[in-house]
């Protein structure tokens, strides 16, 4: 929240900048010196830096309500609110939790990383568990890559459960898809950030040899649908037209490689970058929009000012410029919708 580097932190606390780098990312539990050198540089106590276990506060409600007992979760400020969010398998894969809540007996809480120092992004994009690997990993602030559709992920931050939804729902001729989608559902008070362009197509087993799309909805092949509210789902659409819609649905992209790496499936539409890895066929369908939508009131919060400030960055630029069918938009502006 300072702003100071690790080297200047380092430099007033008087210990390593390894230590301050390995004691911010959780690998290193800080001696009694440190962790009062720590407090005394940043004028509050070794409780406010590191937390304590506390029993629950009123002022916290749960994002979404929990499905198990006890529950997992992860603490985040979202406009002002302190959230507890149901722990989830994330793009990013499992990540540890800040508490466990049990009905009646209140919750343990390992702070970790703080509400305050917590992002939440709710999209499709596969490539969000690397970018909050990237965050934390040079921010020191942590990014929750929750798997959600276009249209859930717009839901949720109108409930004001989330930061930022991520949403593609038309393609790049469409300029205004993203925009629209987002201004019905939200209304004024939202800004969005073009984010990146990808291409989305059809994933389809090796032996297949069809080479255009009528072809492929031609030749009767076993299809792994998409769920209704995804981007994924909207091209699905416009491929097939009045023919039926796939009895069976998987719930991202990689549900659909899988089902057909598996055999259960012979086609299904995807991202380029997701079709490639599972080491399938892809015949592109058309290049779309990745928008990041976020409150107006969010452009001032450090937690997104270090995540634009990533991604404007020559690393992270070089880095995912390396996947295929993804770009980073070449400057990092966001307008209100």
């Amino acid at each position: 929240m300072r702003g100071w580097s690790q080297g200047r932190l380092s430099e007033k606390a008087a210990i390593s900048r390894a230590a301050v780098s390995a004691i911010e990312i959780g690998r290193l539990v800080p001696s009694v010196t440190s962790a009062l050198s720590l407090a005394e540089t940043f004028g509050c106590s070794v409780e406010d830096l590191f937390g304590r276990e506390r029993q629950p506060t009123d002022t916290e409600a749960w994002a979404w309500p929990p499905t198990s007992d006890p529950c997992r979760f992860w603490l985040a400020t979202v406009n002002g609110r302190r959230l507890r969010f149901p722990v989830e398998n994330t793009v990013a894969g499992t990540l540890p939790h800040d508490g466990v809540w049990t009905r009646g007996k209140g919750q343990i809480v390992r702070n970790v990383h703080t509400p305050e120092t917590t992002l939440v992004m709710a999209s499709c994009d596969p490539l969000s568990g690397l970018l909050a690997f990237e965050y934390e990993r040079t921010c020191g602030l942590r990014l929750l890559p929750l798997y959600r559709s276009s249209s859930a992920a717009l839901e949720l931050l109108r409930q004001g459960a989330v930061h930022i939804a991520g949403i593609h729902l038309g393609s790049t001729d469409n300029e205004n898809a993203n925009p629209r989608a987002a201004r019905d559902l939200l209304g004024n008070g939202f800004s969005l950030w073009h984010f990146a362009k990808w291409d989305q197509g059809l994933a389809m087993r090796p032996t297949v040899s069809t080479s255009s799309v009528n072809a492929v909805v031609r030749a009767g092949l076993r299809w792994m649908g998409r769920e209704p509210g995804a981007g994924a789902r909207q091209c699905q659409d416009e491929i097939l037209a009045k023919r039926p819609t796939p009895r069976r649905l998987a719930r991202d992209h990689r549900g659909v490689t899988e089902a057909i790496r598996s055999g259960q499936a012979d086609v299904g539409v995807c991202l380029r970058l997701v079709s490639e890895q599972a080491g399938l066929r892809f015949l592109p369908v058309r290049q779309e929009a990745f928008d990041l939508c976020f409150p107006a009131a969010l452009a001032a919060d450090h937690r997104l000012k270090k995540l634009i400030a990533l991604v404007r960055s020559p690393q992270l630029r070089t880095l995912f410029s390396s996947f295929p069918g993804y770009k980073l938009s070449r400057s990092v502006e966001y307008r209100a919708i």
